[in-house]
């Protein structure tokens, strides 16, 4: 491989602001695994956020960007999976397999798509100095013959319309919008783009905590909601502590450490044929076969109010940041009601709309 701009390449980051600033480009933020694509003929390398190339993960993918770039480029982008009309990071998540048999199987199953949004070099062409609109605009071109699986996102210069799509488009599964400065260069690993996304507010019962990896203090709450048959099910878990705090948590959660784990409604965690049908917080890591995903189970008595972004399927898709206790709520009453629904949105849509 020999391009102008070589892999690895750390993306351009966004930095999160409560509303969107008025820049003349606003796209839709693709809920995905963020990747920069390398091309130069037959090769391809799919390089990830932490620069360790996806490519053997996707090879349906690479295929397809075979088909739809131009022979040698570098494009900024997202890979995604789509189910039905709605963005599936679940289905996402299952694509990064250690076994060959099983990417495979997947691929065909799962298949991925690309959406692209910057250019980042063309042919001989370092790109990465040039202004934002340049990039932007010769990446339309250069993609103007691609085909499904492979996009480029959606853009407006209106801000009416950018508020129209940050509330619209959650409901094809979408996470935001992203502004981006027209005479912007692309920078690796520098925030200079602004994401905008959406947060609400959910009460959880706290049934168990992980320790923190430095000791014996608490890295992050358990959360669960009850569904309708009143099984407690675990939805993410709320963390980013101060180390102070976490201290002080540990004295908070004393008095709801008395409890046995085969009483515990997620006491089955240890047996995996219970993850099978449903989400428990003892699941082996599929980005760490190492880590340690034990908890200490408390007595679900706890009620706490978290932050967070969106769902993804029946938990929250990021980590719930604290927000207080709520010793005025009854367990009983956390459940998916509470939750606010997304508007309904096809994906189909949005992917068209640079057609």
């Amino acid at each position: 491989m020999d391009l102008p701009v070589m892999p690895p390449v750390p993306p351009m980051l966004a930095k999160s602001v409560p509303e969107i600033p008025d820049l003349g480009h606003t796209e839709p933020k693709w809920d995905g695994f963020r990747t920069i694509v390398f091309r130069d003929g037959d090769e391809v390398v799919l390089g990830s956020r932490n620069e360790r190339p996806m490519t053997r993960y996707f090879p349906e993918l690479v295929e397809s960007i075979k088909a739809s770039t131009p022979p040698r480029c570098v494009i900024d982008g997202e890979i995604v999976v789509v189910s039905g009309d709605r963005l599936d990071f679940d289905a996402l998540q299952q694509r990064i397999h250690p076994a060959t048999s099983r990417v495979k199987l997947l691929a065909g199953q799962t298949p991925a798509s690309f959406v692209g949004f910057d250019l980042l070099a063309l042919g001989d062409d370092d790109l990465m100095r040039r202004p934002f609109s340049e990039r932007r605009s010769r990446l339309v071109d250069a993609l103007a013959g691609a085909a499904d699986p492979v996009f480029v996102t959606p853009a407006t210069a209106d801000l009416a319309v950018a508020q129209e799509w940050f509330t619209q488009f959650e409901g094809a599964g979408l996470d935001g919008v992203v502004a981006k400065p027209l005479q912007g260069t692309y920078q690796p690993n520098k925030r200079t783009m602004f994401k905008i996304k959406h947060e609400r507010t959910a009460d959880c019962v706290v049934a168990g905590f992980r320790w923190h990896k430095t000791g014996d203090v608490v890295g992050s709450l358990l959360l669960g909601i009850y569904t309708p048959d009143g099984r407690l099910q675990h939805v993410g878990v709320a963390g980013s502590f101060p180390m102070a705090r976490r201290r002080s948590l540990l004295d908070e959660l004393e008095p709801y450490r008395d409890v046995d784990l085969a009483d515990h409604p997620w006491g089955a965690w240890a047996d995996q044929e219970a993850h099978q049908d449903r989400r428990l917080p003892g699941a082996v890591s599929r980005w760490n076969a190492n880590k340690d995903l034990s908890f200490v189970p408390l007595r679900p008595e706890l009620v706490v109010e978290v932050a967070y972004n969106h769902m993804e399927g029946d938990r929250f898709r990021h980590t719930a940041q604290f927000r207080r206790w709520r010793p005025d709520r009854d367990p009983a009453s956390c459940t998916y009601e509470q939750l606010e629904e997304p508007v309904n949105f096809k994906l189909s849509d949005i992917l068209t709309t640079v057609r």
